[in-house]
């Protein structure tokens, strides 16, 4: 069913107050108070992404958002063996299983299902036994999200990074191309009976088009907020970026 009529649900994503407390080796900025501050402005959740090298966010920094998180937390992680066990023993409301390289400085496009079928279908499995949601980070095309609805997950979160890059002056026509293949993605995903998430690059400039899309439910934003959060304080940061979606989803 689409959720057109309905207000978009926004997940900040906290790594990078743990970027910035592990950039001097101390306990602060500490991202619970942080995912703690977001909920008071208004998030209806909260991300974090526990990498194999744990650049951000560590393992301890899980367990104590499980517990303090009282909106919804959502742990970003690749589909290995490590991480399924970690998923299993904590147990976030949703897992969302994305690519991930060493070398990359963030996540970079989508999630190749075919090639990881099989961790997908472990993770999937041990999700339904603890009553975990699995959503999957994946490119903008049919063949993806035909390939995820097909592995049994709840959702899926469709990369908008290109989007982003086009969205900028001058890039009018790949900009235009860009968001018809979020559109067609995430139309064909709500009629499979899929949540569709968006997410990566967004900022409270850029998320307004992305709110045109009538079947998308949740966006999950992170970076742009952080960085907002220099200027006009990290809950100032998510009303301000709350009052963009909205406004934008009111046009």
């Amino acid at each position: 069913m689409s959720i057109a009529a309905t207000t978009v649900r926004l997940h900040v994503n906290i790594d990078h107050v743990a970027t910035v407390r592990n950039a001097r080796g101390t306990r602060y900025p500490d991202p619970v108070s942080a995912a703690e501050a977001c909920e008071r402005a208004g998030a209806d959740g909260i991300t974090a992404h526990l990498r194999e090298d744990r650049r951000h966010i560590r393992d301890d920094d899980v367990e104590r958002l499980r517990a303090a998180i009282g909106s919804h937390f959502n742990l970003e992680m690749a589909a290995t063996d490590e991480m399924i066990a970690i998923a299993e023993r904590v147990v976030p409301d949703t897992i969302t299983l994305v690519p991930e390289r060493r070398e990359e400085r963030t996540t970079e496009g989508g999630l190749d299902i075919e090639r990881q079928r099989k961790a997908i279908s472990t993770c999937v499995a041990m999700a339904a036994r603890r009553g975990i949601r699995v959503s999957l980070f994946i490119a903008p095309d049919e063949a993806a999200v035909k390939l995820s609805h097909a592995i049994g997950v709840q959702q899926i979160e469709l990369h908008t990074g290109e989007y982003c890059h086009a969205a900028t002056p001058g890039t009018g026509p790949k900009r235009t191309m860009e968001l018809e293949r979020i559109n067609r993605a995430a139309v064909l995903g709500d009629s499979l009976g899929l949540e569709v998430a968006a997410g990566h690059g967004l900022t409270r400039h850029n998320v307004g088009a992305i709110m045109g899309v009538a079947t998308i439910a949740e966006v999950n934003i992170g970076h742009s907020v952080i960085g907002d959060a220099v200027f006009m304080g990290l809950e100032g940061a998510v009303r301000a970026l709350r009052e963009a979606m909205e406004r934008a989803r009111r046009r």
